[in-house]
């Protein structure tokens, strides 16, 4: 997978909807202590993993590429949304992917179940911490403290391919939801296998983002496929964004890099489960919890 595993396999997600104006983007798209990434931690799929040699920073685009090309985004209201998930604090190597999802409590994200799920303890993992937007250490917005993980028993079990999606439930920063600040996506259920969408992660090589532009394609009757160049380990959860409205600021979040072999094991080459009604109850199950 294409996210930092805890010992195997780890769970993880978020989706956003509304966004409310953010300073300082464009208009398109805490200090917490604690301890270094612990050495338990394990590559799985597209997970990354600590201690990986820095790769060259190329992409260096800052416009969109030709589709199924990655680029380095924008700063954007839309691509702020999106940030780098650690553990414990920002001391170590960032693992995995998460965005903002909408949601009543307004503090939810959607990453990969594999990012947030401690499958030899049989647990999920206590000490995540988000940084939306993280540019070369820099976080616009801090870090997010996530309070609670949600993913489907049957992933918890099983690690069912399918179920490789998780929603995270984050704690409040100086008084406020993280929606509030950010807004966020909705969740796109039952949309097909043939959609136009963008995907932003971070790869843990990396200390910026990047993205891709391309239609996915159906791989399985419950999984979907993309031909996005450099997602390697650390993009496990980007979001699958697809209708985004300049005008109300949101999009639609149909799927998230995981899935088969944890998202992959070619970097070129990504998979996310299809969002069906295992995923919407596992989404109502969120919104109960936050």
């Amino acid at each position: 997978m294409r996210s930092l595993a805890w010992k195997s396999v780890l769970p993880l997600t978020v989706v956003v909807i509304m966004a409310a104006a953010v300073v300082g983007y464009a208009a398109e798209e805490s200090d917490m202590t604690g301890n270094v990434h612990s050495a338990s931690h394990k590559s799985f799929g597209k997970s990354g993993e600590s201690g990986e040699d820095p790769q060259d920073q190329d992409p260096a685009a800052t416009a969109p590429a030709d589709d199924g090309n990655a680029y380095t985004p924008r700063r954007t209201e839309q691509n702020a949304r999106v940030g780098a998930v650690f553990e414990k604090d920002d001391s170590g190597d960032h693992f995995c992917t998460a965005s903002v999802v909408q949601s009543p409590g307004r503090n939810m994200l959607i990453t990969a179940a594999h990012c947030a799920y401690d499958a030899d303890a049989g647990s999920t993992v206590n000490d995540l911490v988000f940084a939306p937007d993280y540019r070369d250490g820099d976080e616009p917005t801090g870090l997010w403290k996530v309070k609670k993980v949600i993913v489907d028993d049957r992933w918890a079990k099983s690690q069912d391919e399918d179920l490789d999606v998780a929603f995270l439930i984050l704690d409040k920063k100086d008084g406020k939801q993280i929606q509030d600040v950010l807004g966020g996506n909705t969740l796109g259920i039952d949309r097909g296998f043939d959609n136009e969408v963008k995907i932003t992660g971070y790869p843990t090589s990396r200390d910026t983002p990047i993205s891709c532009q391309n239609r996915t394609t159906k791989y399985s009757d419950t999984q979907m496929r993309i031909q996005c160049t450099d997602f390697e380990g650390g993009t496990s959860g980007s979001p699958w964004l697809a209708d985004y409205d300049p005008k109300s600021h949101t999009g639609t979040v149909i799927g998230v890099l995981g899935g088969h072999e944890g998202g992959g094991d070619q970097d070129d080459v990504s998979y996310a489960a299809y969002f069906d009604d295992d995923v919407a109850a596992l989404y109502r199950r969120a919104q109960d919890k936050d």
